[in-house]
């Protein structure tokens, strides 16, 4: 017995979107009119309004070959929260469009949204918007998160202080892990299509990559224990290159102990079993989709009863440079390794 095929050219542009939309219901007060006119209103009542959005296409940012479709539109989701709560922010709303080939079915794209309202449902937020378009060849996601804060409360990238902690939420690494393993077993499929997968138990580092979670209990968290960090990003690119990238915006250097990063068990098993270094792993994978901050010394007592939260290192003076102190007692100057979007191929 086939799986039903319905093709998308059945129910034309509005008639999908009305479809993929119709189970979507609004959670925000500040969403004033949603899916179904020619644009969503929104009122935030006085707070501030943070816009982030992302584009995720397929042969660089994913791989359908072991990405299911519903894990898809749940991950293009996250990654955009995530980028809210790095601004110490909540996200209300958000608008998503895709570009689709004909080889996807209106089953498939229903799968896609299927996703996308989890990960809405579990955040609270509101789909308000988007669109579809045809696409020659790849599928195309393009997502836009909306977020609300109170005045003035949003945290920079550039605002880091000298003598201020150097923090992570989460474990590093799993999602490159994840990614390694994914890799492996699809070029053994390729070579020998009729050869399972073999996944391993796996399971951790397999959900960190196709299954990410954007930290809003650590921004609660914040929020319950009156902390404001100094500055803030979330880690998409890798640990070492967000590092980078938050001490070059505040123009400080910093240190960063090895021993510090947190490396779950799971990964630190995997990497080793792939025959390679955790520390590299956590250093250099991206994907986490961890909180990094810095926060003022005097602060450091409230994180304390907070085991998801590591305090890795602190911000120095950029004189200094930016160096990781390896547990064998040297010190390397810390370097972008992480992922790029421009990599050469």
């Amino acid at each position: 017995m086939s799986e039903q095929r319905t093709e998308i050219t059945t129910l034309g542009e509005f008639g999908l979107i009305e479809h993929l939309t119709k189970n979507f219901e609004t959670h925000n007060a500040s969403t004033v009119l949603s899916v179904g006119d020619d644009a969503a209103v929104i009122d935030h009542f006085g707070k501030q309004t943070v816009v982030t959005t992302d584009l995720l296409l397929e042969g660089i940012h994913f791989d359908l070959m072991y990405t299911p479709l519903k894990h898809l539109g749940y991950k293009a989701v996250m990654v955009n929260l995530s980028d809210v709560y790095a601004m110490n922010a909540q996200p209300t709303q958000i608008t998503i469009s895709i570009g689709i080939s004909n080889r996807f079915s209106v089953e498939a794209i229903t799968e896609f949204y299927e996703g996308v309202h989890i990960a809405c449902e579990k955040h609270g937020v509101d789909l308000v918007g988007g669109d579809t378009s045809s696409s020659q060849k790849g599928f195309v996601i393009s997502v836009t998160a909306i977020g609300e804060v109170a005045p003035d409360k949003f945290v920079k990238r550039s605002t880091a202080g000298v003598g201020d902690l150097i923090c992570v939420s989460g474990d590093l690494g799993g999602a490159f892990l994840g990614l390694t393993l994914m890799e492996r077993e699809k070029k053994i499929y390729l070579e020998n299509p009729g050869v399972q997968p073999d996944l391993e138990d796996e399971s951790y580092i397999v959900g960190r990559l196709l299954k990410p979670e954007a930290r809003k209990e650590i921004i609660s968290f914040f929020a319950e224990n009156n902390i404001t960090p100094t500055a803030m990003m979330d880690v998409s690119d890798g640990i070492s290159s967000d590092v980078l990238h938050l001490c070059k915006q505040s123009v400080v250097g910093c240190r960063i102990y090895e021993e510090k990063l947190p490396i779950s068990d799971e990964s630190r098993r995997a990497a080793f079993k792939f025959g390679l270094d955790p520390t590299v792993c956590a250093l250099n994978g991206g994907e986490d989709y961890e909180l990094l901050f810095t926060l003022k010394q005097e602060d450091h007592d409230k994180i304390t009863l907070n085991e998801d939260i590591s305090v890795i290192g602190y911000v120095v003076d950029i004189n200094e440079g930016s160096k990781l102190l390896t547990k064998g007692g040297n010190t390397f100057d810390i370097t972008a390794q992480g992922w790029t979007a421009f990599k050469e191929s």
